[in-house]
């Protein structure tokens, strides 16, 4: 007579077909992370002259915080946009002055974070820094935060100019006390870039490029990144000093979502 398993060797035989069970079922597999077309490149194999300093990369920014997508801090835009930003550099550096990159190709994931943070109105803790005169409940009313953006279509980019020798800066430390964007050059967070009237990404009408409170120095710098950029086809958003897009766009109606890495570039020959 066959003697029947008693209930602990049960438990331990049903365990064990389980796991073989689980072993070879078949899993889904990972959906791969999209490429960027052949189209893209990185800035520094371009214009390796250009000075970067992604700020999405760092927490030194409107949120706080690292922005999702921004894999490595690195410079990606079309090719025929790095071309036209190596044309101006090669311009500027001629009078002494080199372009600096804050943003270029922006995903559509950081997009989202973006939109994330301006919904949750609790969450103010670069407030005194990047927008100390906005109500963080009108940010999307008054064009701050959009739900795209064309920096994910590749041919836009956020700069500024930097007066040779380049100075170093310091890194921001989180939770450091925080200067209003739009105070004088000296009490603001420091920036090796030259006085263009507000820091990058200040939420505030000073930040407007032909703002008429904006004299001396500081207007004839925002002038002269605009004139160098618009002689290789770029063109300013108004709003934002620091704004340009080069036209036409190589993909004027597609917005990507790869990361910002070196991985989502096809490699050049």
């Amino acid at each position: 007579m066959t003697r029947q398993p008693t209930v602990p060797r049960l438990l331990v035989l049903v365990a064990a077909l389980l796991a073989v069970t689980a072993g070879t079922a078949p899993t889904a597999a990972a959906a791969p992370e999209p490429r960027a077309p052949r189209e893209f490149v990185a800035l520094r194999d371009v214009a390796p002259t250009v000075l970067q300093e992604i700020r999405y990369r760092t927490p030194h920014n409107f949120v706080g915080e690292r922005i999702d997508g921004y894999r490595r801090p690195l410079c990606i835009l079309t090719e025929d946009t790095a071309q036209a930003l190596r044309r101006a550099q090669r311009a500027l550096l001629r009078r002494g002055y080199s372009l600096k990159v804050y943003d270029c190709y922006r995903p559509q994931r950081a997009v989202d974070h973006f939109v994330r943070w301006a919904k949750d109105l609790d969450d103010q803790r670069m407030k005194a820094e990047f927008y100390p005169r906005v109500d963080k409940n009108r940010l999307f009313e008054d064009g701050y935060i959009a739900e795209r953006s064309g920096h994910s279509r590749g041919s836009t980019v956020d700069l500024t100019l930097v007066k040779l020798p380049a100075r170093p800066t310091r890194p921001y430390v989180p939770g450091e006390p925080l200067t209003d964007c739009a105070a004088p050059q000296d009490e603001r967070f420091p920036d090796n870039s030259v006085d263009m009237g507000t820091g990058y990404d200040c939420f505030d009408t000073l930040s407007h490029t032909e703002d008429p409170r904006i004299q001396g120095a500081q207007r004839a710098h925002r002038q002269l990144l605009k004139r160098a950029l618009e002689r290789q086809g770029f063109a300013n958003l108004p709003e934002e000093w620091w704004h340009f897009t080069h036209r036409p766009e190589t993909f004027p109606e597609t917005y990507f979502d790869f990361p910002v890495s070196r991985r989502s570039l096809t490699p050049r020959r």
